[in-house]
């Protein structure tokens, strides 16, 4: 059994040139139905997240203005959403989405949020379709209420996790990893436990080689009781923005690496699906669906 938090609130219009990277979060579970993967009953609806788990993240100040929609327009075009309430609620609910799936991932291994991987907000901003940094607000919150002594954010989304770096600099119990574009955005990069730089054009093998060359030895040294994966798919060779060479095959063995890495340690893993820009909706979908499929296999089989 695998529990899937997924947000049944896309339905409201935003600009056509906005939707398209939306649009992912609707096919996807219909594509896990579809293909026999999963069963209505494993996705989970979840409500939006509490203020006081928001704010354990976020600038009070910060929060005010978007449950307000009093955010200026300046703020608005570094997020590069319109303002709404339903951008808040669906913020709000991805985050608490992911709360919950990780605490699905501590009793049962695995458990994934499709419609998630904010990496990009910070605690008094938000930027890059980022208003709330979930992966943070999911891991204080685990953090203050002692489920957990340590966590490890793995990020291998082709943009580094500016936010999250930011968010737990020095943080002695957040251990973030992030694996990105060196010539990509955000192109001014935080400093994360540790940056792992990638040229343009780099080739599935030398990815692979640089996560076994660094993510073993993190996994090892930390020891962390939960791993939060920022499965992004803009690594694939098809994406408008990624840079990189990785087909659909070498993105389905990074994920199989790590996921394979963490079962062999006892380490829980909560995945979220981060970025992904390819012209073919189809090469998104299938990607993040093939993500599903290698964690259930590897945790559950």
């Amino acid at each position: 059994m695998v529990h899937i938090a997924y947000h049944p609130i896309f339905q409201h219009p935003l600009p056509e040139g906005h939707r398209f990277p939306m649009v992912k979060y609707e096919l996807i579970p219909q594509q896990l139905l579809y293909q026999g993967l999963i069963k209505p009953s494993h996705l989970i609806a979840p409500e939006p997240a509490a203020e006081q788990y928001i704010l354990l993240t976020h600038d009070a100040a910060y929060w005010q203005k978007m449950k307000s929609g009093t955010l200026s327009e300046s703020e608005m075009r570094k997020i590069g959403f319109p303002l709404s309430t339903q951008l808040v609620e669906r913020e709000c609910r991805i985050a608490q989405g992911t709360i919950e799936a990780s605490m699905y991932a501590l009793k049962h291994g695995l458990a994934f949020n499709i419609a998630s991987g904010t990496h990009h907000a910070f605690a008094d901003k938000g930027e890059g379709f980022c208003l709330l940094n979930d992966f943070a607000i999911a891991a204080n919150v685990l953090l203050q209420t002692q489920q957990v002594k340590r966590i490890a954010i793995i990020d291998l989304d082709v943009h580094q996790g500016n936010g999250t770096a930011k968010l737990f600099e020095n943080h002695p119990n957040v251990f973030t990893l992030s694996m990105h574009g060196k010539h990509n955005y955000p192109f001014f990069k935080e400093k994360s436990s540790l940056d792992i730089e990638l040229a343009d054009g780099t080739t599935g093998e030398q990815y692979h080689q640089l996560m076994q060359q660094h993510i073993p030895k993190v996994l090892d040294q930390i020891q962390p009781n939960l791993v939060m994966f920022l499965a992004g798919v803009d690594v694939l060779d098809t994406d408008k923005y990624g840079k990189l060479l990785l087909t659909q095959a070498d993105c389905q063995q990074r994920d199989a690496l790590l996921f394979a890495w963490c079962k062999e340690r006892n380490i829980p893993v909560v995945v979220t699906m981060g970025g992904g820009y390819s012209p073919q909706i189809k090469h998104i979908v299938d990607a993040h669906c093939q993500t599903f499929k290698t964690g259930m296999q590897i945790f559950f089989e």
